[in-house]
């Protein structure tokens, strides 16, 4: 079924920004709002996807088991909240391993479109990141919301600095009323 859907950065937009990683259940806390947020957008007929770098697994902090152990629990509470994912694309590499899919860069964007028959131009992103704006623009999505939660504030600051025009939410609850 080609059509669009809702690209969802993890760390900042559904569950809270560590510096330190999310390394384990115990450790995730969702974004307040994320999941009735989420749940807004499948009941208005999104297919959501969560596009996600993790480089705590390339750094060898978190084994992919683990790793696959917190996305098995996400995915179960978002279903669970009405909010069922449609795919889940994650990056597992070091910034310094130079991969094609590391955001900024659009290559989990890309395979997802043509694993899951994705119309870019008619889905939307929503991150707290810069660098989730550039992959987003990079593969041809044409929506892209900044949520001011996880690092989405100093994003923000850093794009009017930078002179570079972003539309900005306040979480993915509004998100999810403007798309």
């Amino acid at each position: 079924m080609k059509g669009p859907v809702v690209f969802l950065d993890r760390d900042g937009v559904l569950c809270e920004d560590r510096a330190d990683y999310v390394k384990s259940w115990a450790e995730w806390r969702w974004v307040p709002g994320a999941l009735e947020g989420a749940a807004a957008l499948a009941r208005a007929g999104r297919r959501l996807v969560v596009i996600t770098n993790q480089a705590c697994v390339g750094r060898g902090l978190v084994v992919p088991a683990m790793l696959a152990d917190i996305h098995g629990r996400m995915t179960a509470e978002l279903a669970a909240a009405g909010a069922p994912l449609a795919g889940l694309y994650v990056c597992p590499h070091a910034p310094e391993a130079g991969c094609e899919c590391r955001k900024p860069k659009p290559g989990l964007l890309l395979r997802a479109a043509q694993e899951l028959e994705i119309d870019l131009a008619a889905s939307a992103f929503v991150g707290d990141a810069l660098r989730d704006r550039e992959a987003a623009e990079a593969a041809g999505v044409g929506t892209f919301l900044l949520v001011l939660t996880g690092q989405g504030s100093e994003s923000a600051r850093r794009a009017t600095e930078a002179g570079i025009t972003i539309r900005t939410v306040a979480d993915l609850g509004e998100a999810a009323r403007l798309l």
